[in-house]
């Protein structure tokens, strides 16, 4: 039925935005397509990323919203990476919006920088909530969720949250 969820929401849309309140993020492994420099490592567990705010984007290879975003994220990027870390969570194995071969080919003909992966953790998406694609979640520097983003995001928009969750 979360499949269904997923593949229904995957029409973009303004967006929807929900506060948190749900404690610290959950744990889970990321394998790295690119941005082990930055990050340290091949593999990283999400956790090791507390102590930096995190911007983590739920997308998938062959989801159009997903790649409509994508370069209002690598702009992020570019302006925010000394303050937040952005990682592009490819799931598109667990929704049927691609392998991991599409995912990497979106990423190559977008020229995105920004560090993405993927996970082999089933329950990543039920532990985030991800109802729909793409999904954001802003995670703050202690590791709490401090609010998650259902469709598309612009970039004034992820600027404005970023700059909510920097300034608490």
């Amino acid at each position: 039925m979360a499949l269904v969820l997923v593949l229904a929401a995957c029409g973009g849309g303004a967006g929807d935005s929900a506060p948190a309140g749900n404690g610290l993020a959950p744990d889970f492994s990321i394998s790295l397509y690119q941005g082990s420099a930055e990050l340290g490592a091949e593999t990283i567990n999400f956790s090791d990323l507390r102590g930096k705010p995190v911007v983590l984007n739920f997308w998938a290879g062959l989801c159009p919203p997903c790649r409509a975003e994508m370069p209002d994220l690598q702009e992020f990027y570019m302006e925010f990476k000394d303050r937040a870390t952005l990682i592009g969570l490819d799931v598109g194995q667990f929704t049927g919006l691609g392998t991991q071969d599409a995912a990497r080919s979106l990423l190559s003909e977008l020229s995105i920088t920004y560090p993405a992966g993927f996970t082999t953790d089933a329950t990543v998406m039920r532990g985030y909530k991800v109802l729909s694609m793409p999904t954001t979640v802003f995670v703050d520097s202690s590791g709490a969720i401090f609010r998650t983003w259902g469709g598309v995001l612009n970039r004034e928009k992820l600027t404005e949250i970023t700059n909510e969750m920097l300034s608490q």
